[in-house]
């Protein structure tokens, strides 16, 4: 046993190490800063059925989710050497339009059938739509951008030209979007080369045998730690702020032997607001919290999903049907679906559990025309897309982290002078928001301020949540700072914007960006009170 266990330790860095290395290549050969310097980005490693076996530690959402898009393209082709899949279709195992999945099948023997399967995920800079950056709220899916059936993109190592022509033509600033869909190409087949050498190495046999063994053994540690939980159901909601009004975000949870249900059919009906989202991020959601309560060193595959029963409503704002927006379901519902999952699970074990760290990923999104330079046609325009992070929820562990992105993204933030090279806008301002965390014995992280300045006319959309009610505490913490957003316009006053936006900005606007802080855990030495609000806050 004991030979048998280092065996799989090995295989399961073997596999991870694969899709660390596409991801690696990606980031290394893209062309947008959102991937090159944010790495909004996933890489995963699939056994010839569909089940994921191994992910990089890249983005929450991506992972959770790609896996149904694998499953769309082996249902809709039968793969063969050579081929790749592209798609974006949130309802056909996509999140938003923006993220493109790339599947390559991987034959390694004369099976007509692949044993792998290597995929990415990337965050594209603009996919079409009314707005640029394909973010800002639409009436419907089609509004948002470019759907993308699963569509061969390559066949029998063929780039279908035509399919390619196609999809740039309905996407802004096509150089950019051919280089980084060129780099997700080039991710995948490295992550097909590094399965061939580790076939050749240990035998064909022994490589699918080995993941197989990683299935079975993430799912036995995840039914124990089910086991080990009360047996009870447990309830949490909160809701999502819209600019149609609130919806309710529900989930009931109960553990059933060694298995747990993760009931989300009272959640409200679909909106007409971009915050819908398809089964595909409730999934992920669930997927995340799970690996959260493993032992660290637990191969991150779909053995996770074994154990858990996941009821949706199909209408529903979790279950959204066609052609419901969807651009804000993926950032912004599915960081409220884990804080609801964490309030659920902080009943079934209080001492384990955090407070909601920020819970948006506040979204920002413009474009437009670069200054003239003798450039011409689709070359003179930009867009530019970016998450900006906030406070992290403290915990029985101590406080939480001043701005990081937390939950369901794993981002980075985009170097200023990254930004302000490639851009027509300045960062007037990028500092901690002091004193937005909540109170408590461990206080919540810090959100951030953010002030930018436009060198030239542009179109922007703003997409956050809780800009009326911060994060909640935990255990008698207090509430973290809600977030703002305002519109300076030359030398008149400042204008507070909706949370779901969109507006034209000429030059010399500044907008200024107000991060929620994350919520306060435990009661302190003295009675918690609402966060401070500074100047900046009163001020906007």
């Amino acid at each position: 046993m004991g030979a048998d266990s280092l065996y799989l330790e090995v295989s399961q860095h073997l596999f991870a190490a694969a899709a660390e290395e596409m991801g690696a290549s990606l980031m290394r050969s893209s062309f947008s800063p959102n991937i090159q310097e944010r790495r909004d980005f996933s890489c995963a490693v699939f056994d010839g059925e569909g089940q994921m076996l191994s992910q990089a530690a890249h983005i929450p959402i991506h992972l959770g989710s790609i896996p149904l898009c694998v499953r769309a393209a082996l249902d809709t082709f039968d793969l063969e050497p050579g081929d790749v899949v592209i798609l974006n279709d949130p309802y056909r195992g996509g999140t938003h339009l923006p993220d493109v999945t790339l599947v390559t099948p991987v034959f390694l023997s004369r099976r007509k059938k692949p044993e792998f399967l290597c995929a990415n995920r990337a965050h594209h800079a603009d996919i079409g739509g009314a707005w640029p950056g394909s973010m800002a709220p639409a009436y419907d899916l089609h509004g948002e951008g470019l759907v993308i059936p699963p569509t061969r993109l390559i066949r029998n190592g063929r780039l279908q030209r035509e399919v390619f022509d196609l999809l740039l033509a309905n996407m802004r600033v096509p150089r950019e979007r051919e280089g980084d869909l060129r780099a997700q190409l080039a991710a995948n087949g490295v992550g097909a080369a590094r399965l061939r050498a580790l076939a050749e190495e240990q035998g064909l046999r022994s490589l699918c045998r080995s993941g197989a063994s990683l299935l079975d053994w993430t799912e036995r540690l995840t039914r124990a730690e089910i086991s080990a939980l009360p047996r009870r159901k447990v309830r949490a909601e909160d809701v999502l702020e819209t600019i149609h009004g609130p919806v309710r975000v529900c989930v009931e949870i109960a553990r059933q032997g060694r298995e747990m249900v993760f009931d989300w059919r009272a959640c409200d009906d679909q909106s007409k607001a971009p915050v819908n989202a398809t089964r595909a991020v409730a999934l992920s959601a669930v997927f995340y919290v799970l690996r959260l309560l493993l032992p660290q060193g637990t191969p991150t595959n779909d053995g996770l999903l074994r154990p858990a029963r996941i009821l949706t409503r199909p209408g529903s704002v979790v279950d959204a049907r066609y052609p419901a927006p969807v651009a804000a379901g993926n950032v912004e519902t599915s960081q409220r679906l884990v804080d609801v999952l964490l309030a659920a699970f902080a009943k079934l074990d209080p001492r384990r559990f955090p407070a909601s760290s920020s819970g948006t990923m506040s979204n920002l999104s413009f474009g437009g025309e670069r200054a003239a330079r003798g450039l011409a046609g689709a070359d003179a325009s930009y867009t530019y897309y970016e998450t900006i992070a906030g406070g992290a929820g403290g915990g029985p562990s101590g406080p939480g982290a001043h701005a990081v992105h937390t939950h369901m993204t794993n981002t980075r933030n985009t170097p200023i002078e990254a930004l302000e090279t490639q851009f027509p806008a300045r960062v007037v301002e990028l500092a901690v928001r002091r004193g937005s965390g909540g109170t408590g014995r461990a206080k919540g992280g810090d959100g951030i301020k953010k002030r930018l300045r436009f060198l030239r006319a542009a179109h922007v959309g703003w997409i956050a949540d809780r800009a009326q009610l911060g994060p909640g505490g935990l255990g008698g913490g207090g509430r973290g700072a809600a977030g703002r957003a305002a519109l300076a316009r030359g030398l008149g006053r400042s204008e507070t914007l909706a949370a779901q936006v969109t507006l034209s900005v000429v030059p010399g606007d500044e907008l200024t960006l107000l991060t929620p802080g994350g919520g306060g855990f435990g009661r302190g030495k003295h009675r918690p009170t609402a966060p401070r609000r500074g100047p900046d806050d009163a001020a906007h």
